[in-house]
């Protein structure tokens, strides 16, 4: 097995901003060993400041614990150290030699799926984890579809606490087979399975002395050479504007620009585009980056376009090349993933925020919800409550861009909005996925509609 520490070429500034930045989230059941395994890759990869490692074996001591428990690098909250779960996302930051990489911790409890959807919604890859002695659980087969909904390109399962089951490959081959069989059907891509001890660090960072049976990457090893093949900066161009900026002073006194960050794709001087909703059209006749006039801008850059001609434009509305300019319309079909409490019914209504807009919206039908264990479709359940998964039908008050979510994952998103207290009802993926129903006959679709 190649050594994760072998030498390597210096790679550029260029090469170390574009290419090689991994976001990955991990996500499983209760105690399945994720805080854990994100504390041993954060240890073994020296990515860990030694106040920070004293502070841990300082706590670890107090508890009568013989060695650092690793996962409190991660477990930030008070509630979380004394019950010993997450809560929260906890985000980190670290590196080795071949790559950089921001991670999302998430929980592993039901009621926090909802976090799991944060997490998971701008990662490239998403470790599953699965205790070795309960196998493959709701909560597994949840996390899975929820990394399936919303297209994390790359899947790992990492098969914990091989130590407890004496590191026996059949325990490790028949999860890794129903999993693998599980995922596939819900059209993950790409699945890995690789078989861990957190706790003692097997196949983590090192390979393991324990399971010479095993011959695929660690984890570490993967997570550094797993290609993150979608480029941004070549899919639909978009930019949602966030501010227009008129100083009206000596120096500037026609100047007009239209800020935001670029959501997806390249804008160059010269290029048509359209305004969207209103249609109108005009040229690029310069983009500002950082105070500086640039000929080409790509995403994620922060930049303020200025236009050939004066149009009305306010935050909300998105710039796109007039080629390549999504549909616009007031129905949405999409598929969800519900994360408040109370359910979400139909006649809901609420505020439907895509971009930098946010309109009223009505949820006009629930065609159907998703049953995780056989991945059957329940038809017309009337409601979705907390972590349900299932496909909505929404009108909106004004017409909104949008794209698929299969085409971009950042225009293609949603999220439903309570009117009353801004809360967070929904999660929302605009077109067909994993979970696209059988065509159902609408009733009443025109019935007492405001809009």
């Amino acid at each position: 097995m190649t050594s994760t520490t072998e030498p390597i070429e210096p790679l550029s500034v260029e090469q170390l901003s574009a290419t090689t930045l991994l976001r990955f989230a991990t996500a499983g059941s209760v105690d399945d060993g994720k805080s854990t395994l994100v504390g041993r890759l954060l240890h073994d990869s020296k990515s860990v400041l030694t106040d920070q490692l004293e502070a841990v074996e300082r706590v670890s001591a107090s508890r009568g614990q013989d060695t650092p428990d690793l996962a409190l690098l991660t477990d930030g909250l008070r509630a979380e150290r004394e019950q010993g779960i997450t809560i929260d996302v906890a985000y980190r930051y670290f590196a080795t030699p071949r790559r950089r990489f921001i991670l999302a911790d998430t929980p592993g409890h039901v009621q926090y799926t909802r976090n799991m959807v944060t997490g998971a919604s701008t990662a490239d890859l998403a470790v599953v984890l699965v205790d070795a002695r309960n196998g493959v659980i709701e909560q597994t087969r949840r996390h899975a579809a929820v990394a399936a909904l919303l297209r994390v390109p790359h899947v790992v399962l990492a098969v914990n606490k091989m130590d407890l089951v004496d590191y026996q490959e059949s325990v490790f081959a028949a999860i890794a087979e129903e999993f693998t069989a599980y995922a596939s059907e819900l059209g993950v891509p790409e699945i890995t399975a690789i078989p861990i001890s957190a706790l003692a660090g097997d196949n983590v960072v090192e390979p393991s002395a324990h399971m010479d049976w095993y011959g695929g990457p660690t984890v570490l090893e993967h997570l550094e050479t797993v290609p993150v093949s979608h480029d941004l900066a070549h899919c639909h161009a978009r930019l949602p504007v966030q501010y227009v900026i008129r100083p009206q002073t000596a120096e500037h006194p026609d100047y007009r620009g239209y800020a935001g960050q670029i959501a997806a794709g390249t804008f160059r001087v010269g290029s048509p585009v359209t305004v969207l909703p209103s249609g109108r059209t005009s040229k690029i006749a310069g983009i500002d980056l950082l105070g500086t006039p640039v000929d080409v801008a790509w995403t994620p850059q922060s930049v303020t376009l200025l236009l050939e001609d004066d149009i009305d434009i306010s935050r909300g509305d998105l710039i796109v090349p007039s080629k390549d300019a999504p549909p616009t319309t007031q129905d949405v079909e999409a598929t969800v993933c519900h994360v408040a409490d109370q359910p979400l019914t139909i006649g809901h209504r609420v505020l439907l925020k895509h971009g930098t807009r946010t309109v009223k919206a009505i949820v006009k039908d629930i065609p159907s919800r998703l049953t995780l264990d056989d991945l059957s479709l329940h038809p017309h359940p009337g409601q979705l409550v907390a972590n349900d998964i299932g496909r909505v039908k929404i009108r909106t008050a004004e017409p909104l861009p949008l794209d698929s979510y299969a085409d971009s994952r950042r225009t293609g998103a949603f999220i439903l909005i309570d009117p009353a207290d801004g809360t967070t009802l929904t999660a929302g993926m605009v077109g067909e996925s994993f979970a696209a129903p059988e065509p159902v006959k609408d009733e009443g679709d025109d019935d007492g509609w405001d809009f």
